[in-house]
């Protein structure tokens, strides 16, 4: 039978681990909050901004299409990971790092590189993928200029031809319970024509179409990368939550087990020095 010490010691050790547990449950609840609000306040203006763009393009120039809508023949990829920095948060870090290798091997025949949004994606595949940049560090101080930087650069690169197809992976937000895992296409951009029957409207733009579009989608590009980090900020928050009620949970169902235990031992300590006394005490008599 186990030492009483030494149960008690695990007793002790779990119910520090559940005041931990139970802390960091507190910590993201509050923080959840503040990022889901982000996120759902972000998502009506960038449908808006996509509602826009359509349609507007589909009263311009078939002929004269953009730049970040323009399409080639495939053979360099990036994907743009989204995690967190820290882990206990369940699968919520693991369920991106198994997307990303599922696209490598659907993705065999190009050349793919990285852009790692995030250290536990990072640490993950750095060792054997290309990791074009890591931008871990744009958690420390979240705000869309800094978003928007990275996706200049990833702009960039795709109009100079260094990567024909730009990928988004990210948690998607639902609920506080519930993320799901999304791969977006993000260049080129989807442009969806609209049949001349369906145009209700004729509108009158100044500048041009065109202009408008070219100052409108880029735009748009930065936007959908910044909701993409939204997404996985707020959805970390929630998976962490998630985990550390169900840690809290898992830890006072074995503390209970062990007080039992612990109980039940006592008690057969007890009884077991009771009837050495008893015996000792007949052996007394008899003598």
């Amino acid at each position: 039978m186990a030492n009483l010490k030494e149960i008690r010691g695990r007793i002790s050790s779990i119910s520090s681990t559940m005041q931990i547990t139970r802390a960091m449950k507190m910590v993201s609840a509050a923080k959840l909050k503040k990022a889901q609000d982000a996120i759902v306040m972000l998502r009506p203006y960038s449908e808006k901004l996509q509602e826009i763009i359509q349609n507007v393009n589909s009263s311009s120039d078939p002929d004269q299409i953009s730049v970040y809508a323009q399409k080639r023949e495939v053979k360099r990829v990036l994907f743009i990971a989204v995690t967190s920095n820290r882990g206990l948060a369940g699968a919520f870090n693991s369920s991106v790092v198994k997307e990303l290798n599922h696209q490598f091997q659907n993705n065999s025949q190009y050349e793919i590189e990285v852009l790692t949004i995030g250290k536990k994606v990072y640490d993950a595949i750095r060792k054997n993928r290309t990791v074009f940049s890591n931008e871990s560090a744009v958690f420390d101080n979240l705000n869309f200029e800094r978003v928007s930087n990275i996706t200049e650069t990833v702009m960039k690169k795709f109009l100079n031809g260094q990567f024909d197809e730009v990928y988004l992976i990210y948690n998607k937000f639902i609920n506080a319970a519930t993320q799901e895992v999304i791969t977006e296409q993000l260049l080129p951009i989807s442009m969806v024509e609209t049949e001349e029957t369906e145009v209700e409207t004729d509108y009158i733009f100044e500048p041009n179409r065109n202009e408008i579009l070219d100052n409108l989608i880029p735009k748009s590009i930065k936007t959908q990368v910044f909701k993409a980090v939204l997404d996985s900020v707020a959805s970390e928050h929630g998976a962490r939550m998630t985990a550390m009620h169900k840690a809290t949970d898992n830890a006072q169902a074995l503390k209970n087990d062990l007080v039992i235990f612990y109980n039940k031992a006592r008690q057969a300590a007890i009884t077991n020095e009771i009837l050495e006394i008893v015996s000792g005490a007949e052996a007394l008599k008899n003598s």
